[in-house]
């Protein structure tokens, strides 16, 4: 394996992944007001309180992942808050005109799924595995993906 296979390429996957979150946190610092606004919008109670630890997720996770340290911890920690965000500020389904062009819950729909998007490229961080070298992937560009292991069958009591 190459150093583009075992750094570069997953390297760009989790910087990819997650290089929005800590922008969303300098966001969320310079416009102040705006993120509270938006935190007591939500049905949480202590919005201040969650709204630092918000920007604390965002800031911190990112840099876990992206250097391995507990980044599989920070991952799951980092999925868990885009899953709240996408139940508590997307709630698409409480407008009943989502599918309007001008809808306001239209932009709400495409919101709440980019955050499970995001949950589920944040899982595979979780369970890890071992991939197949980017390397192989140009190789043979149309190859399956690696499969779950097989399950282990019962033991046979006869």
């Amino acid at each position: 394996m190459t150093w583009l296979d075992l750094v570069a390429v997953p390297l760009a996957a989790k910087l990819c992944l997650v290089f929005m979150f800590p922008l969303s946190a300098y966001d969320k610092v310079a416009h102040w007001d705006e993120a509270m606004g938006q935190a007591r919008s939500g049905p949480v109670p202590f919005p201040a309180l969650l709204l630092v630890l918000g920007i604390l997720v965002e800031a911190a996770t990112p840099v876990l992942i992206v250097t391995g340290i507990f980044d599989r911890a920070a991952a799951f920690v980092l999925a868990g808050f885009c899953a709240v965000t996408a139940l508590m500020y997307h709630p698409f389904w409480r407008f009943p005109d989502f599918w309007s062009k001008n809808g306001e819950g239209r932009a709400h729909f495409w919101d709440f799924f980019k955050n499970f998007g995001l949950v589920g490229g944040l899982l595979l961080v979780v369970i890890g595995g071992a991939y197949a070298p980017a390397s192989e992937v140009v190789r043979h560009p149309l190859s399956s993906g690696p499969q779950a292991a097989p399950a282990l069958s019962a033991p046979d009591n006869r």
